[in-house]
């Protein structure tokens, strides 16, 4: 049979692909598919710190954009305090219980942006439901290190521009999967998966250029109609039980 650490690399090179054109989804993309062939808790020590040198980059890279108010006094507080609730739990759900979840999870995500593509609809929440919302993409962060489709709904129909949000956001995944990473590093999941974690570099970077080139050549709407497809069909089969 052939390793499954072999399909995550493809996984991998497809995810990060996917975020060069579109901008998203590095980490739900892999780890959707990577959870068809491997335990979500093996996969979250190799993919979030994977994660923190495109975020690191980005972060440096638009800092000037980031918005610190919202950063600093909003989201990072509540996401944080959710973060640490997902880690803790996560022990307590059985292997498949925690799969079922993720896979409902990308597929609402997945439906949702579907929908919202096709009626071009945009939610707003009141000050207590986006509060509500960013501690439970926080506690989704916990679990699956995917926080990102609670969190743009939470923001969604905020005043920040689409640059600001872009630069926050990607601010908030490193500050989160920096603590995560770190607490891996407590737990002792970290050292053994820095191998796996090192040998995948590589690929991140074949991934980011060979989106850069298909940015420039590719429909994006329709590219990201095929991307949340996909994620729909996997989130499907993650919720199945089984």
């Amino acid at each position: 049979m052939i390793d499954p650490w072999i399909f995550l690399g493809a996984f991998i090179l497809l995810a990060y692909t996917v975020e060069a054109v579109t901008g998203f989804g590095s980490i739900v993309i892999a780890l959707s598919l990577g959870a068809l062939f491997l335990p979500i808790p093996e996969l979250l020590p190799v993919l979030v710190p994977l994660n923190i040198f495109q975020s690191g980059y980005l972060t440096w890279r638009y800092r000037r954009r980031i918005h610190l108010p919202t950063l600093f006094g909003l989201i990072l507080p509540l996401m944080a305090a959710g973060t640490l609730i997902g880690y803790l739990l996560r022990p307590s759900l059985e292997g498949a219980v925690l799969k079922t979840l993720f896979g409902m999870l990308v597929l609402w995500f997945a439906v949702r942006e579907l929908w919202r593509m096709r009626r071009g609809a945009v939610a707003s929440h009141g000050p207590a439901a986006t509060r509500a919302l960013m501690l439970a993409a926080g506690a989704s962060h916990g679990l699956f290190a995917s926080g990102g489709p609670l969190l743009v709904y939470a923001l969604a129909g905020t005043r920040l521009d689409k640059a600001a949000m872009r630069a926050t956001l990607i601010a908030v995944w490193l500050s989160l999967n920096g603590l995560l990473s770190i607490v891996f590093l407590l737990d002792g999941t970290l050292v053994p998966a820095l191998p796996r974690l090192v040998s995948y570099l590589p690929v991140v970077l074949v991934g980011l250029v060979a989106g850069e080139w298909l940015h420039r050549r590719v429909d994006e709407l329709r590219f990201r109609q095929l991307v949340f497809a996909l994620l729909a069909v996997t989130g499907v089969l993650l919720a199945l039980p089984g």
